[in-house]
């Protein structure tokens, strides 16, 4: 399929405007949900890059302003929560527009959440119902233009904060936190960093193949998590290999959004793994699935076998369960992608620390086998 016929407009879960070219109708994006003047939310790792600059000289000749946020780095908290919020009401703004990775695009949106807020953010944490504490009609309007394709944030009704305190990673939730418009111009992505390609991309495929591996109900989630793990498997490596194939890019924009989408179904161990690594050492989220990935798969196996190998045979691999763990290393091999965590600095001084925030970790209770502090301490001296 060429780029050219890959230019559509979705309505699942949000209106996605999907192309080559398509950050150009970002002051039409903000018109059409009410925003005049905008906040601009980036990272601070792409402020001084071209797309940065595109995406703000779009915004100024539609008049909408080019005020820029660009105080977010990796894992962001509450104290870069605190400075946007104050740079947004100080300057008036009526709406977010943010652009980036998953850092940036949880932030902006959690900014824009916010805005209206009486109760301190920590109040709204994915917990049973506790949404409902918010005030709805304070919750700013959100544009999200995703930069990488992984996380998937872009379409995703939660945004990620770590507390800054205790280190913990916190899922911050409400309905309305679903961006109002996303643009997915994959020709954003042509710049990204092979090792940056590589993680993030992982991150899209475990996102869909852990929601897959669910055992909660959710059969359109079920048929998503499937076709967005064979567009990775299709498309990563080229991607990885060749960044500036527009086609591989938009068909990674496409699996990262697809698996956001599905992990309605849930999520896993992996996640679980993985997010008090990134709390209290700052790694890099995708690479640490990456990482984490082949061994969780080993302790799930007696749960997921038969589920996988019908996986196996979607995605033309010989050899059922076996065969899909063997390739799963190889491409991860071929990727970069460690094989232990201690390649990205971590140590095994804080096991009982990690296992016990793994278990308390939202994505556990998705996992096909329930997970205890000593299973998690033992995955954790494993991985490391």
């Amino acid at each position: 399929m060429s780029i050219e016929a890959m230019t559509s407009n979705w309505s699942y879960p949000t209106e996605i405007r999907f192309g080559a070219g398509r950050i150009q109708e970002l002051s039409e994006a903000c018109a059409s949900v009410g925003i005049s003047k905008p906040l601009f939310v980036t990272d601070a790792g792409l402020v001084e890059l071209s797309i940065v600059e595109v995406a703000l000289g779009v915004l100024e000749r539609g008049g909408l302003g080019r005020a820029l946020f660009s105080e977010v780095y990796p894992n962001p908290d509450e104290l870069s929560l605190e400075k946007g919020l104050g740079v947004f009401r100080s300057g008036g703004h009526d709406g977010v527009v943010a652009l980036g990775g998953g850092s940036a695009l949880d932030l902006g949106k959690i900014i824009a959440f916010m805005s209206g807020q009486a109760r301190p953010v920590w109040d709204f944490e994915d917990v049973d119902d506790w949404w409902a504490r918010a005030d709805s009609e304070g919750i700013a309007p959100i544009i999200a233009i995703p930069t990488t394709a992984g996380t998937g944030s872009e379409v995703g009704r939660a945004g990620i904060l770590t507390n800054s305190v205790d280190h913990v990673k916190k899922i911050i939730f409400h309905p309305k936190m679903l961006p109002s418009v996303v643009i997915c111009d994959p020709e954003l992505t042509l710049g990204l960093p092979p090792m940056i390609t590589a993680g993030t991309g992982m991150d899209a495929f475990i996102h869909s193949f852990e929601a897959y591996c669910s055992p909660l109900y959710h059969p359109m989630s079920q048929g998503i998590a499937l076709e967005g793990m064979k567009l990775v498997k299709d498309n990563l490596l080229q991607a990885y290999q060749d960044g500036g194939d527009v086609v591989a890019r938009a068909n990674m924009m496409s699996a990262a959004a697809m698996g956001a989408v599905a992990f309605q179904k849930g999520l896993g161990c992996v996640h679980a793994l993985s997010h008090p690594l990134g709390a209290v050492y700052d790694t890099p989220h995708g690479m640490t699935n990456a990482i984490a990935l082949p061994y969780v798969m080993q302790f799930n196996r007696p749960a997921i076998e038969s589920r996988v190998e019908r996986l196996a045979a979607y995605l033309d691999i010989e050899g059922g369960f076996d065969g899909f763990y063997a390739w799963v290393v190889a491409f991860s091999e071929k990727l970069g992608v460690p094989k232990k965590m201690s390649k990205l600095g971590v140590d095994k001084s804080q096991l009982d620390l990690l296992a016990q925030m793994a278990v308390d970790d939202p994505s556990a209770g998705g996992n096909p086998i329930p997970l205890t502090v000593t299973i998690t301490r033992e995955l954790y001296d494993q991985i490391i």
